[in-house]
């Protein structure tokens, strides 16, 4: 098989959460534990630091990975889900997984997935940390997919647990308020293991206390620390996403991390670790900016950060999926400016015209599209340099266009 009969065969298996949605959700952890089982165990093989949490789970991920990376560590960096390449999921200090190594683990293993019939999700979790065992790292970052209790990734035990912070999202196999999907977040937290939560929200803060007193855990609140942290990833939402990476690092035992180590690494994410799609600035004149925000509590941030730039007409190139609450989302952004509407390339992605009419109906205007392709090129025909073009909603728009 090549790597792309192999990439093929993996999307094909199972229906996939980010291809099909809800009908890909599995509340279960037997079948990663029998993989587990079948390849000896490798998560035990290598220390781990889990992020979970609603938004800022991956900028807090590769901000930690390239931190330890700066300090000389071997760093695995498990995140989800994939922009351009699959093999982005699997990185060793910021090298994605070679594309033999997945070949190899899917032919190896191939008759057990199937008669396991494992998801997608789960036999690319298996991948990695059997991966991250083979090649010895120091120790690997592994970002939780979806939830936290109940998610593939929550067979490790942990030397820190993180939870960036809560919000309305994935409602459907999450829970309809914050207190529950809190809940379904805490799952992480480990007995005896340090969490570390991002950011104080009154309506869940009693959660995590509650569930680290029964795991005796310590536990901090990142938002709390008032010191200011320089990093290269744009955007001033990035402030509690460092603040809890910050702490992250403090809270890890029997690792020698300087504050040169952290000041350097904060510094260096995008080229330590290859980060994407984090208010990525694409082009100047017209400034083209695309990010990955994708429900209320993340577009809200982002959509402050749009709000600081100076521009002579703004181009929105939207399109979303079809399971997101967009009557909160919509809200959101600005009547000022001309869109582009168009649909993810994706089974879950929103009908154009269904998108354009419900946005129609909170004010924003503009004309729908074929392919995110069309509507991106057809943005940067209509503007002149001193514009502004922002592409999102979604991140396989985002995907798309990168």
């Amino acid at each position: 098989m090549t790597y792309e009969e192999v990439v093929k065969w993996m999307f094909a298996q199972l229906p996939m959460y980010q291809r099909q949605g809800k009908s890909a959700f599995k509340k279960d952890l037997t079948n990663i534990l029998m993989l587990s089982e079948h390849l000896d165990r490798p998560e035990n093989k290598f220390k781990t630091i889990h992020i979970g949490g609603t938004n800022g789970k991956g900028s807090t991920s590769h901000m930690i990975a390239s931190v330890l990376q700066e300090a000389g560590y071997k760093v695995g960096l498990y995140t989800s889900p994939h922009l351009k390449n699959f093999t982005e999921r699997i990185r060793i200090n910021g090298k994605e997984i070679d594309k033999n190594e997945v070949v190899e683990f899917i032919i190896e293993n191939r008759a057990f997935l199937e008669k396991q019939k494992l998801s997608f999700f789960e036999m690319t979790v298996g991948m990695a940390f059997n991966y991250f065992a083979k090649e010895e790292v120091d120790v690997a970052i592994i970002e939780v997919g979806l939830g936290g209790r109940l998610d593939s990734t929550n067979i490790i035990t942990p030397e820190v647990s993180v939870i960036t912070n809560i919000g309305l999202d994935h409602t459907q196999f999450l829970g309809e308020t914050l207190p529950e999907i809190a809940f379904e977040k805490a799952g992480i937290i480990k007995k005896g293991v340090p969490v570390v939560i991002g950011e104080r929200q009154e309506e869940v803060e009693q959660v995590f206390v509650k569930k680290a007193q029964e795991c005796d855990s310590e536990i901090m609140f990142a938002s709390d620390n008032t010191a200011k942290f320089e990093t290269d990833l744009l955007g001033v939402y990035q402030k509690n996403n460092v603040k809890t990476a910050v702490e992250a690092i403090r809270q890890l035992k029997g690792f020698s991390v300087s504050k040169e180590d952290v000041r350097k690494g904060l510094l260096n994410v995008v080229s330590n670790t290859n980060l994407k799609g984090r208010w990525q600035v694409l082009q100047e004149n017209p400034k083209v900016v695309c990010d990955t925000a994708h429900n209320k509590e993340g577009l809200r941030y982002t959509l402050e950060q749009l709000k600081k730039e100076r521009y002579q007409d703004l181009h929105i190139v939207l399109g979303m999926v079809s399971d997101k609450k967009i009557s909160e989302i919509l809200p959101l952004f600005p009547k000022n400016a001309t869109y582009y509407f168009c649909k993810p390339d994706i089974p879950r992605g929103m009908e154009v015209e269904s998108l354009k009419k419900i946005c129609e109906e909170y004010g924003l205007v503009g004309r729908s599209f074929n392919s995110v392709k069309e509507a991106y090129i057809r943005s940067l025909e209509r503007s002149v340099e001193e514009d502004v073009i922002y592409v999102g909603g979604s991140t396989f728009v985002v995907a798309e266009i990168l």
